[in-house]
């Protein structure tokens, strides 16, 4: 880790150095899935099972279940 900041505390004849630190430090590693073949990137579509056509973000809310209910389509 490096150093963000390097100062002194003094009091009267008294000083004392300190250095300053960041507490933590991102190693995330980013996986993508790929094709084995070709090594091309897969997507990512999101579809609509009761009508099969592809949902674009802005078309998506969310909600929660608060009954059970039966479909019939």
């Amino acid at each position: 880790m490096h150093t963000v900041w390097k100062g002194s505390i003094s009091f009267g004849l008294v000083n004392i150095p300190i250095k300053l630190h960041t507490a933590t430090e991102n190693k995330d590693i980013k996986l993508r899935q790929i094709h084995k073949e070709c090594h091309t990137p897969i997507s990512y579509q999101k579809v609509c099972p009761g009508c099969e056509k592809e949902v674009k973000s802005e078309d998506i809310v969310k909600a929660y279940e608060y009954a059970k209910i039966n479909l019939l389509f």
